[in-house]
């Protein structure tokens, strides 16, 4: 029976020859050869309508599936007339899936093929839902014969292509299949006797065999990666390479596990209140830094690092902002030489699978903080707030996660906190035995020691990723004449060996401002000056310290941007096409204004605003004299324009 392939799309370039031959494989694996198989590739407006029609999620994802039978996972259906062979339809993301990886740099067209053998799988009935289900599919995955090499085939960007017969079909598994969903063990303990021999995939990722379930050899295929399903027993190299996209996107791929966890490590997990923005969101990482330290005291412990997504000051129109790893914007081997990290996605392959076992979500006291001695302290109280979280039919908590709908929490209670980020490590070691932990509303912890070496030590590793200093250097050079050896910022790559003595950096021969508008002026109305009144005060900073050039971080609206381009001519700013907003979305475009207002001759910045903040460290980190760093503007109205507190770093 054939496998109809229909390009609905021209965002991105198919080749469908590979693609469908990696389906008609998968089928025969499956013993579903006598079936037909519908595929469509689709582009993220169809994707969306599709998602939110029929599963309320209007957004792009990976793969919808769409069965013509309704059977139980590892049966086939039982057609009693022609038309009702076939298994259904399989709608790819195609684009939504080029997105993720041109993000990730993975092999688009084996990402490709991983997700369509995942809708096939959910044609055949198999889900995972619940852990008895996970624990099924990982033992399918010991039926499954790699495919052979898939013959190279041409692509277009559109059309259609007349389906046709899949030749040669591979050895029907279906019986030992259906016997694998119904006993597991027993399977098992057939395939371990009869069971296809053991081959190797090709060196790299997804190479060589890992131990899992009931006695199983799992198979890695060389280019399906597992094929779907198969993919669940995926098991990293030692190296911990993330899995691909097709795992970790959109609909049931995102959550497939890889390998059980490492003995006697735990991980710890958080979340901050949505509206918080993307440096308040660094400050918390800085205390729950903190806390893992304590941790460490006592036993392994690992930071899970919550991957970005739906910030309310990102709002680019038609970029794809969910899941991103911390390594779009920071070094991650800088960060694991101050404590040990991972990636969201490393923890689902080390752990097992998309479940958290304990959630505490962090509130303050109800009857507040009463006058007299601060006293710190925490308790597991009844929740003052409605949860985030809702139950499903399986009793798991389900919620935002970061983007990742199948991520699941097994367990919810809430903890009253008053103090700092350490004072909850007596919970962690001692209440609960969870192997993994997650803090929700984490803002709520306190520093443990603000401005000390054990601050200065996490924020010096949170070095920005290269590829954006990098962007942020050229645009230096090329725009405002400023390079390292001029401005004397020679910048070390391992944080660790980089000591700078204060005021020996220059910076380049321009201004920098970081000027705050939008929903910020709505509550500093007294402390945030006019565009006008702040084009005074850059034109004064300009005669007084002799620079022609000001290169202005601003969140203005197009107008304000266009007034202060006929005010301020000699104004510079870093406006990214679309493409790279695309690359770097909106959290790379504030890591690199960022960055080029870390390397100003002089800074001045915004009052209380975290983003001048954190370019008060950089430059700190850099070596810049106090006096060229730690300045704000001042409001019209305002009587006592008090400039920020001076932290010195300590190494």
């Amino acid at each position: 029976m054939s496998v109809a392939l229909r390009n609905a799309q021209r965002a991105v370039v198919v080749r469908r020859a590979p693609l469908r031959r990696a389906v008609c494989v998968l089928r025969a694996a499956l013993g579903a050869s006598r079936f037909d198989v519908g595929l469509v590739c689709a582009g993220n407006g169809l994707m969306q309508r599709l998602n939110g029609t029929y599963r309320q999620r209007p957004e792009p994802t990976d793969v919808l599936s769409f069965p013509f039978h309704q059977v139980a996972a590892g049966d086939l259906p039982r057609p009693r007339c022609r038309d009702e062979y076939n298994l259904g339809d399989i709608f790819l993301g195609v684009e939504y899936i080029h997105q993720q990886c041109r993000a990730s740099g993975e092999d688009f067209d084996s990402v490709l093929a991983v997700t369509a053998a995942h809708g096939l799988c959910h044609l055949l009935g198999y889900q995972h839902n619940t852990k008895p289900e996970w624990q099924q599919a990982l033992t399918v995955t010991c039926l499954l014969r790699p495919p052979a090499d898939v013959p190279e085939g041409g692509g277009d960007p559109g059309g259609a292509q007349p389906a046709h017969r899949c030749q040669p079909p591979a050895p029907d598994r279906g019986p030992l299949l259906r016997e694998c969903a119904r006993d597991p063990a027993a399977a098992a303990s057939r395939l371990r006797t009869k069971g296809p021999g053991r081959r190797r995939g090709r060196p790299g990722r997804g190479a060589g065999m890992a131990e899992q379930g009931p006695g199983c050899r799992l198979l890695l295929p060389p280019l399906l990666l597992l094929l779907g399903l198969a993919a669940l027993a995926l098991s990293p190299p030692a190296a911990a390479q993330p899995p691909p996209a097709a795992l970790r996107a959109g609909h049931a791929a995102s959550s497939l596990p890889a390998a059980a966890a490492a003995p006697r490590t735990r991980y710890l997990l958080y979340d901050v209140n949505p509206p918080e923005g993307f440096n308040l969101r660094r400050d918390v990482y800085i205390r729950i830094a903190s806390l893992l330290k304590t941790l460490l005291k006592s036993e392994n412990w690992v930071l899970v690092l919550p991957p970005w997504g739906r910030l309310y000051h990102w709002q680019s129109p038609s970029i794809l902002q969910v899941r991103i790893p911390w390594s779009e914007f920071f070094d991650l081997p800088s960060l694991n030489k101050n404590i040990p990290v991972i990636e969201y996605e490393q923890f689902l392959a080390e752990s097992g699978g998309p479940f958290i076992e304990q959630i505490y979500v962090l509130q303050g006291y109800a009857e507040g903080w009463k006058e007299g001695t601060w006293e710190e302290k925490t308790d597991e109280r009844p929740c003052i707030d409605q949860l985030m979280y809702s139950k499903d039919k399986h009793e798991y908590y389900r919620g935002w996660f970061w983007g990742y709908e199948e991520t699941r929490g097994l367990n919810v209670s809430c903890l009253s906190v008053q103090g700092s980020a350490s004072i909850v490590a007596p919970i962690l070691l001692k209440n609960t035995s969870a192997q993994s932990v997650m803090l929700d509303r984490a803002e709520n912890l306190l520093h443990d020691h603000y401005g000390g070496k054990d601050y200065w030590n996490t924020r010096r590793s949170m070095v920005f990723a290269k590829h954006l200093r990098v962007v942020g250097d050229e645009f230096r050079n090329k725009y405002l004449q400023s390079t390292d050896e001029a401005d004397r910022t020679h910048y070390k790559e391992d944080w660790t060996q980089m000591k700078v003595k204060m005021g020996t950096a220059l910076g380049g021969p321009y201004l920098g401002v970081h000027l705050r508008r939008k929903d910020f002026i709505w509550g500093h109305r007294e402390d945030v000056p006019s565009l006008q009144g702040a084009v005074k005060k850059i034109r004064s900073l300009l005669e007084m310290h002799k620079l022609e050039k000001v290169f202005v971080a601003t969140d203005a609206v197009e107008e304000e941007i266009e007034l202060l381009k006929k005010l301020l001519p000699e104004m510079v700013r870093f406006e990214p096409s679309w493409e790279e907003l695309e690359l770097y979305k909106d959290g790379g475009l504030a890591v690199i204004d960022q960055w080029i207002c870390a390397h100003a001759r002089y800074f001045i910045g915004t009052s209380v605003s975290t983003f001048s903040f954190r370019i008060h460290e950089e430059r700190e980190i850099l070596g810049f004299d106090p006096k060229t760093t730690y300045n704000r503007f001042c409001g019209e109205k305002e009587k006592n324009c008090e400039q920020p507190t001076h932290w010195k770093i300590v190494y």
